[in-house]
């Protein structure tokens, strides 16, 4: 008969990793009740200020974490059970799961439930996690602010007067609140590095093809986007980054891009032996002094830890912007506007699209304005642009190498809402590393004298997850990682 410890405090489970907190359901220490209870509370407490989760499950997710602590009472061998057995999670809204909405906000599939759980919704419940719901998104998830006119918006972890950026802006609030410790995201341009950074934790843009996209809405569907977009985790500790991903890697049999890769162990990198880029000349768009400075630190912190820095030129990264929405705009194989029609909305004109009080939000209505304009751009100077994209990925894949290339997540930390909107050159340090094709993660670096999340991204070689990862983990035992905001007031 297994020993009951004393329980952990609510507190101590709302800021502690999922491996931890798996850890301590196997061994007694605590129950699964108790930690998906605790989420539970901390996302009720915070849902005024943050408006995250958009429809929860909490009375199944109840269910489930009595299920799971029957199943550990019952194990022979507990260290056989799944990876993350009775630990909380958190689903973007436009992943399906199998009785919950996926609409992407937008107002015309309000109705909508799945019928079945995306591959990688399924794999995460097969290593035992308990989603809470599903988190909000922008409309279509087309924008780095999270709002819509299904939903609502979905404000910053620290700060109601900020964004907690997109497209899976309600994960990072979610997860940066501290009511869940992990969660799936995806990210075509930044949006699961952009929350990530906005709401102070941690972010994974796998490399591509590693996670089947399969199940998301709106989805890609050539080769060349679907290299872009990819399913990755959100999480508030760095060491449940790769474990994460383990789980909900691999082909689907259904996604023909999705492919076989072996995932290395963070722990096998020695720092030491790690040579560290910091990126210089890369964009129009000036970082702010205090990125600047956290991003200085970060590099410190590495050499500190015997790492070798350098600094790198890549003037290349100016013309990223423009490569990226010429790829995007040639291979996604529908306009917005017919696919807002797609899924039962009215007919879309240049003047009914841009209606302030109709069903689609300000951000959405100046991105089907600039459809409509780019469709009149020259074509020529497009097809020029996106034959280049190779060209790129092959000079960023060199310049990186065997390193890791620290750089800016965003060139501000979260701003007041609003203040994104009709300005894609914002994308630019996020959208780059689509674009080249390689893995990168966002890694919290503490927060400013206003109490905001700074940050910076670590990008490695195409199939080196863990050399990023090893670096987040690094600088997060040199900064400390998430750091729970205050309660609302």
């Amino acid at each position: 008969m297994r020993s009951i410890a004393v329980l952990a405090p609510a507190q101590d489970l709302t800021e502690r990793s999922a491996i931890d907190l798996a850890r301590a359901i196997r061994s007694g220490e605590t129950t699964s009740r108790e930690v998906v209870e605790a989420h539970i509370a901390r996302l009720e407490h915070m849902h005024e200020r943050i408006n995250a989760v958009a429809v929860n499950r909490y009375d199944a997710a109840r269910a489930d974490a009595d299920a799971a602590d029957a199943r550990v009472a019952a194990a022979a061998d507990a260290e056989a059970l799944p990876p993350f057995l009775g630990v909380p999670c958190t689903i973007k809204e436009s992943i399906a799961m199998a009785g919950m909405p996926n609409s992407a906000g937008l107002v015309s599939r309000q109705a909508l439930r799945s019928n079945a759980n995306a591959p990688t919704v399924q794999r995460m419940i097969d290593a035992g996690a308990i989603p809470l719901g599903v988190t909000n998104t922008p409309e279509l998830c087309l924008w780095i602010e999270t709002e819509n006119r299904q939903y609502g918006r979905t404000n910053n972890a620290y700060s109601a007067n900020r964004t907690a950026g997109g497209s899976s802006g309600g994960e990072g609030a979610a997860v940066g609140s501290g009511g869940s410790p992990l969660g799936l995201g995806a990210d075509i341009g930044g949006s699961i590095r952009i929350p990530a950074f906005f709401n102070g934790v941690f972010g994974l843009k796998p490399s591509p093809g590693i996670v089947p996209s399969t199940g998301q809405f709106p989805t890609t569907a050539t080769a060349v986007a679907a290299k872009m977009l990819t399913i990755g985790p959100i999480t508030r500790r760095a060491e449940d980054l790769i474990p994460m991903l383990r789980v909900i890697a691999g082909p689907d049999g259904i996604d023909r891009y999705a492919r076989e890769a072996t995932i290395g162990d963070p722990a096998s990198v020695d720092i030491a032996d790690t040579k560290i880029l910091l990126s210089e000349d890369t964009s129009y768009v000036p970082v702010s002094r205090e990125l600047r400075a956290a991003r200085l630190r970060a590099a410190e912190a590495l050499e500190k830890a015997g790492a070798k820095v350098e600094t790198i030129s890549l003037r290349s990264m100016k013309r990223a912007l423009e490569l990226y929405l010429s790829v995007l705009k040639l291979e996604a194989g529908v306009s917005v506007s017919d696919l807002i029609v797609a899924e039962g909305s009215a007919k879309l004109t240049l003047r009914g699209g841009l209606k302030r009080k109709g069903p689609h939000t300000r951000a959405l209505r100046l991105l089907i304005m600039s459809e409509w304009m780019t469709g009149k751009a020259p074509q020529g100077r497009m097809r020029k642009a996106a034959a280049a994209r190779e060209a790129f990925e092959a000079e960023m894949t060199a310049a990186i190498g065997d390193a890791v290339l620290l750089h800016p997540t965003h060139p501000r930390v979260a701003p007041r809402h609003g203040r994104t909107v009709g300005k894609p050159w914002l994308l630019t340090t996020t959208a780059v590393f689509n674009l080249a094709a390689v893995p990168v993660a966002q890694i919290p670096l503490g927060l400013n004298p206003r109490g905001l999340p700074l940050g910076v991204q670590a990008a490695a070689g195409p199939d080196r997850d863990h050399v990023a990862v090893a670096v987040a983990r690094e600088l997060e035992r040199a900064f400390g990682g998430w750091v729970a905001p205050t309660d609302p007031s």
